[in-house]
């Protein structure tokens, strides 16, 4: 393989990729990873870290934290999972994606150590390792390392962070990570190393006492930001930033804070980011005032962040979001019952190992929808989600791809209409230009 195109087709074709064929794909051992971490000499022990779990908002925390590093005069790496248009969004330091040709010389260095090992790593697997020797070869000064997928057998867990951070715990990924708040929340709290301090974004009545008792155990010091900040609505700016003021306790720590990213939801994740800014400032990490307000304001600009409820077309509204699931639902339907618009079209495909009943039993009823599926075997049929929308009294047409989808609602819609665009990460991966 000399090329970066074969590759990219080798890491896609050759190894068991979950974003394509789902449970298949997914190793519960780090055995892989730790057999890869020995062959490439342990790469993850050459950087400082802050790991980054939970089901929704781990990707705008990780990228928010970066932002707010870089800000602050730290080489600063990502790594972060899945991409939505390039597989070089995974791996990044200092906003810039990796080289091709690092990446071709990693493989080749791989397929060369591995020839007599025989290790049969999966395509997320070898990508955590293609991160920590790029991080570790480029002599970074922190990464912020979010997880792909629960926690305690995820293949970023080999690291000792400077700081833990569990964002939020909501049903996703049942199958393998288990059906209550409570198991999922023991698989995140995984990520909990002895004597690390850890930050839990959201408190809740299933998972607290899951996270106080493991933090207790390992000697963790433990706080919940949602119970140390509170966030105001946030307001909308001239230059289309989200405003925020943050208390603690009664005391207002923050005025009009701005942030790039216009999903309401960002919200909750502003108390989680400032929760890690002060514990990392605890620990000595110089990070002013002035480079969180820079980070927060430039987070897209910076890290390159897109599909959080990002607005993609205008007359009418085109907006799209990677909520997946009923968390990420529930927020999605909140922010567009307060966006203003005269008729809703509402693009939606999933994959199929979602909870697809519980999704759609969130949705507008007024709205017309556009049923589609991404370019993935793990697309849930079109045709098979327009009869199970009928159920919840949700009405629309097929469509086979999303460009055909897309195309159908801006033939229909009238410029004051909205376009919202969801159900799937890869569904959104296709609709952003």
């Amino acid at each position: 393989m000399q090329t970066y195109e074969e590759v990219i087709n080798y890491l896609y074709d050759h190894l068991p990729y979950y974003q394509r064929s789902g449970q298949a794909a997914y190793k519960d051992s780090l055995d892989n990873t730790i057999a890869l971490d020995v062959m490439f000499d342990h790469p993850h022990q050459n950087f400082k870290s802050v790991h980054v779990a939970g089901t929704n908002g781990k990707g705008s925390v990780s990228h928010m934290l970066a932002s707010i590093l870089m800000e602050s005069g730290y080489k600063t790496g990502l790594y972060t999972s899945p991409h939505l248009k390039d597989f070089r969004e995974r791996i990044q330091i200092n906003g810039k994606k990796i080289e091709k040709e690092f990446i071709v010389e990693f493989v080749s260095e791989f397929l060369s150590l591995n020839s007599a090992r025989g290790v049969e790593p999966s395509f997320f697997e070898l990508t955590v390792m293609m991160a920590f020797d790029y991080f570790s070869k480029n002599s970074i000064d922190i990464a912020i390392i979010e997880v792909g997928l629960g926690g305690r057998l995820d293949s970023t867990n080999i690291i000792t962070p400077e700081l833990s951070v569990i964002t939020n715990i909501s049903l996703d990924h049942t199958y393998l990570l288990g059906d209550t708040l409570g198991k999922i929340a023991l698989e995140k709290a995984g990520i909990i190393k002895r004597k690390i301090p850890v930050i839990i974004g959201e408190s809740h009545p299933q998972t607290s006492l899951i996270f106080k008792g493991v933090a207790t155990e390992l000697s963790a010091p433990l706080s919940f930001a949602d119970q140390n900040f509170k966030v105001g609505v946030g307001l909308l700016s001239k230059d289309n930033r989200q405003i925020f003021t943050v208390r603690k306790g009664e005391n207002v720590v923050y005025h009009n804070l701005k942030l790039d990213l216009l999903g309401i939801y960002q919200a909750k994740n502003i108390c989680t980011v400032i929760a890690a800014v002060e514990q990392l400032r605890g620990q000595g990490w110089n990070i002013p005032e002035s480079a969180l307000r820079t980070g927060l304001d430039k987070v897209c600009e910076n890290t390159g962040l897109m599909g959080r409820w990002q607005v993609i077309g205008a007359n009418p509204g085109i907006i799209c979001d990677t909520g997946h699931n009923e968390g990420g639902i529930r927020e999605v339907v909140t922010q567009i019952s307060q966006t203003p618009y005269k008729k809703l079209h509402f693009i939606i495909g999933m994959v199929n190992d979602k909870d697809i009943p519980g999704v759609l039993n969130l949705l507008p009823r007024d709205a017309i929808y556009y049923f589609t599926k991404a370019a993935i075997p793990r697309a849930f049929d079109e045709n098979q989600l327009l009869k199970m929308a009928a159920f919840f009294n949700l009405h629309g047409n097929s469509f086979p791809s999303v460009a055909q989808a897309i195309e159908s609602a801006k033939l229909n819609a009238d410029k004051d209409d909205l376009i919202f665009i969801g159900g799937s990460t890869f569904i959104v991966a296709e609709a952003i230009p």
